[in-house]
């Protein structure tokens, strides 16, 4: 036995079943356990790929809509160019490289990378010790200095924890991590939970037995932030992750390990836990707060109107036949209908008075 499942074990034995949320949490960011905390789950020899590890091009295209952002706000002088988790640093390493076509840009920004993975972090700091910039890590958003601001977060919201509530006959209960007598870890449904009506929209509220709703309060919370500092600041957010572009029923939650999904309850820590972003519930949360929000589109309809498919030619001018077929991977793994094209949405989020955001018009 591992000992994060040790130790969940225990803790559902001294409080009771554990919800979706605080599962999650333990799996993904315990100090000394946790998937997040105790290495690298990126690339072939990781668990999953992102995008700024597929090709480039992805990090460069973000790099040049931030410049035309930073435009859209009429160039403030000193501004912060944000990043929540980081990964590897390669988007930015992208990014930057790109943005020396955008030199008065790069002499406004101060860089911030929000990265809680002590693992991550150091691999980041290897990464982006090469460029001539100062660049700051923080643990959270709330370290980063106010002002005007531009964030980007590419697989982010994903892997925040979410709760799980279940229509059944008595109506609306929570999902749980409890234990059966065999003492392994297995699904329970705690009927005593009351739901507050906020979290499930009203018209999935009356949805049919069996109905599964997934309510993230870090992510809507985290949003909020986001949205209230770009209301008072100025500046924009751009959230890219897998989703759905309206709040839906529908369990969601999977975990991978080795490139394969994997058993959501086995193996707590040692596999990537997440589940897809209502992108709906996002939009709704920053206009709330006074922000306007674009979105959630296509990744393939964005990338496409920043121009990644002239990119590509430009790429393969100059590439051997291997990379000439890495650019043609790549490209279609970021924009292809049957990849990332469809699954994954862009949401941006942006200062009332600034207009729309590159990629968002039709």
């Amino acid at each position: 036995m591992s000992e994060l499942l040790d130790h969940l074990k225990r803790r559902i034995a001294a409080e009771g079943p554990l919800s979706v949320a605080d599962y999650m949490s333990e799996a993904l960011a315990n100090p000394k356990h946790g998937y997040y905390m105790t290495g690298d789950p990126l690339g072939k020899q990781g668990d999953f790929i992102t995008a700024p590890e597929i090709s480039q091009m992805f990090g460069e295209l973000i790099g040049l809509w931030c410049a035309t952002v930073w435009d859209q706000m009429g160039q403030p002088e000193k501004m912060s160019l944000i990043e929540m988790g980081p990964g590897r640093g390669t988007l930015m390493v992208d990014a930057l490289r790109a943005l020396v076509m955008a030199p008065t840009f790069l002499d406004a920004i101060e860089i911030h990378m929000i990265e809680t993975s002590p693992s991550l972090q150091i691999r980041q700091r290897r990464n982006l010790q090469s460029l001539e910039f100062d660049i700051q890590w923080h643990e959270s958003f709330a370290g980063v200095p106010e002002g005007p601001f531009i964030l980007i977060a590419n697989e982010l919201i994903d892997a925040l924890p979410i709760r799980q509530f279940e229509k059944t006959v008595a109506g609306w209960g929570e999902r749980k991590v409890g234990r059966n007598e065999g003492d392994e870890l297995q699904w329970m449904l705690d009927q005593s939970v009351i739901v507050p009506d906020s979290f499930i929209p009203r018209d999935l509220f009356e949805g049919p037995l069996g109905s599964i709703f997934e309510f993230c309060q870090s992510g809507i919370s985290l949003v909020t932030s986001i949205s209230e500092s770009i209301a008072k600041f100025g500046g924009a957010a751009l959230f890219i992750d897998y989703g759905h572009t309206q709040s839906a029923i529908g369990d969601t939650l999977q975990a991978v390990k080795n490139h394969q999904y994997h058993n959501v309850l086995l193996d707590p820590g040692e596999a990537d836990l997440t589940a897809h972003v209502d992108f709906e519930r996002l939009a709704e949360t920053a206009r709330a707060v006074g922000a306007s929000a674009y979105g959630a589109i296509p990744q393939s309809d964005f990338l496409r109107r920043l121009g990644i498919e002239h990119r590509a030619k430009q790429l393969k001018k100059a590439a051997s036949d291997r990379q000439k077929s890495e650019v043609i991977s790549g490209l279609n793994r970021l924009i292809g209908e049957n990849e990332m094209g469809r699954l994954f949405k862009v949401l941006a989020i942006a200062h009332a008075d600034q207009p729309m955001p590159e990629g968002f018009a039709g």
